[in-house]
């Protein structure tokens, strides 16, 4: 008897798009981007398709709704900052990279509501979207005050803090007020010197609050097993050269 053939084909969802669509998804999304920053989500679906020069029927393929084509952009763009960081994680004169790279984020967040909700982290448009860029931003931020160029008192929190600050700034800026001056004003915050104001220190962490043992930030609730020690990849490794340095002496 012959043996039946097992279909072993993948589903259509699991199958990489074909570089057709891949184009067109692109497309929409860079179509997206600036319809959503220009009118917000009042911009109807139609009009993204125009813009990217595709069929409704395209756009509803990759986006199955508004709401998540909205979600996709901002993904979009807090994975590029996030994969930025890492490109600089290791470039020259971290202490200037590191506040370029704080005025970037700034001047490309400053009109996307969306943008400036994600990295707040009160909108979540992805999993682990906000904790990679937070990660990210750590890793500058330590290498900038190892170069001395950034106060030791300062957390990957108050950089994420001050951004939100800088972006309202920005927002509130005065007709006759360059864009970038109130977030250069910021920054200097951030600098050492004899004159710099001492930070007050921060209260302590209420009974059911977990705290990051190396900077200090919330840390998020464990659902399941231990609960968590550091609030991010970043302060876990520190943690961790500082046990083994501590080991070798």
């Amino acid at each position: 008897m012959a043996q039946r053939r097992i279909a072993t084909t993948a589903s259509p969802a699991s199958q990489p798009l074909r570089s057709d669509a891949r184009r067109n998804r692109a497309l929409v999304l860079q179509a997206a981007r600036s319809a959503f920053e220009e009118a917000g989500l009042a911009v109807p679906l139609g009009e993204i398709a125009r813009r990217a020069g595709v069929g409704a029927g395209t756009v509803y393929r990759h986006f199955p709704s508004k709401d998540a084509l909205f979600r996709a952009t901002v993904v979009d763009r807090v994975r590029l900052f996030t994969d930025t960081a890492r490109e600089l994680a290791h470039a020259d004169d971290p202490g200037q990279v590191f506040y370029r790279y704080l005025a970037a984020v700034v001047r490309l967040s400053v009109r996307n509501k969306g943008l400036c909700d994600a990295l707040e982290g009160s909108f979540e448009p992805s999993p682990g979207v906000e904790a990679d860029f937070r990660e990210a931003l750590a890793v500058l931020l330590e290498r900038a005050q190892q170069a001395g160029a950034v106060r030791k008192d300062v957390s990957v929190g108050d950089v994420t803090a001050l951004l939100m600050g800088c972006l309202t700034m920005e927002q509130r800026r005065g007709p006759g007020t360059a864009p970038g001056r109130m977030t250069a004003l910021a920054c200097d915050s951030l600098r050492p010197g004899r004159h710099v104001t001492k930070l007050p220190p921060n209260p302590a962490p209420e009974r059911n609050e977990t705290r990051c043992a190396v900077c200090g930030g919330p840390v998020a609730a464990a659902r399941t097993g231990r609960p968590a020690r550091y609030c991010a990849a970043a302060c876990r490794q520190k943690a961790h050269r500082e046990r083994a340095r501590s080991r070798d002496v």
